[in-house]
């Protein structure tokens, strides 16, 4: 496991993340989840570290944020299912995993800026739910995406199913919940599900690429445009 430090408001207090990376150059923040051998699947502690995470990228020196996982076999695979008990998820922090997942994705929604889901594997259950709120999402041509709640009882009544719709139809957002199929990185991207399909050996220089012409724009115009286009779905919490 890598560690990782970060220091917080201009260096006065550090913060230590163990599930996560946090990295900022040239006006790009990079919010990777770092639990590869779980197929960074998430903990209480993963979920509280991304909601710290995500609220450093309120700074106004960072133009452009993206999500990924670390390495090449999954973006985020949802909760760990090992430390799933009777009633719900364990763990040592008083705000439950369900309740943290919903503060990402506000998070996600409501930052001032472009996040962009740098899908570079399996997106499933829960990670296929951030990403779909991400406001862009680039995948590499192995990376295979769907839902997986109502396999194992869960399920996302709020974002997780109302921005899906919104993305590819009523008919197929059912499909995906109802069946819980897994779906290829192409017919992702046929469907309207993600934005562009590249090699894996390609997918940070598609990802970079993308970064720079967003931070060309005006982050006003971006961020009035963002609001704008969640208007309609505003308080779909769940």
């Amino acid at each position: 496991m890598i560690k990782n430090e970060i220091f917080k408001n201009g260096g006065k207090g550090k913060m230590n993340y163990e599930d996560i990376i946090f990295e900022k150059k040239d006006r790009i923040a990079r919010i990777t989840i770092n639990r590869p051998e779980r197929y960074n699947a998430c903990t209480q502690k993963t979920v509280h570290e991304l909601i710290d995470a995500f609220n450093l990228c309120m700074d106004n020196e960072i133009g452009v944020v993206v999500f990924t996982g670390v390495g090449e076999n999954a973006f985020c695979t949802g909760g760990d299912q090992s430390t799933r008990e009777k009633g719900g998820y364990k763990g040592e922090y008083i705000l439950p995993l369900e309740v943290g997942w919903q503060r990402v994705t506000n998070l996600i929604r409501t930052l001032p800026k472009p996040v962009i889901a740098r899908l570079n594997g399996y997106a499933i259950g829960g990670g296929h739910v951030w990403h779909v709120n991400c406001d862009l999402s680039i995948a590499a041509e192995h990376a295979q995406l769907g839902q997986a709640g109502p396999r194992v009882g869960s399920f996302d009544p709020g974002y997780g199913t109302g921005e899906l719709m919104r993305c590819v139809g009523v008919k197929r957002a059912k499909e995906i919940w109802f069946l819980c199929r897994r779906y290829t990185a192409h017919q992702a991207l046929k469907m309207g599900l993600v934005n562009a399909v590249v090699p894996y050996d390609k997918l940070d220089e598609e990802v970079d690429k993308w970064c720079q012409e967003i931070l060309e724009k005006s982050p006003i115009a971006l961020k009035m445009l963002k609001y704008a286009f969640l208007a309609e779905t505003d308080g779909v919490t769940g």
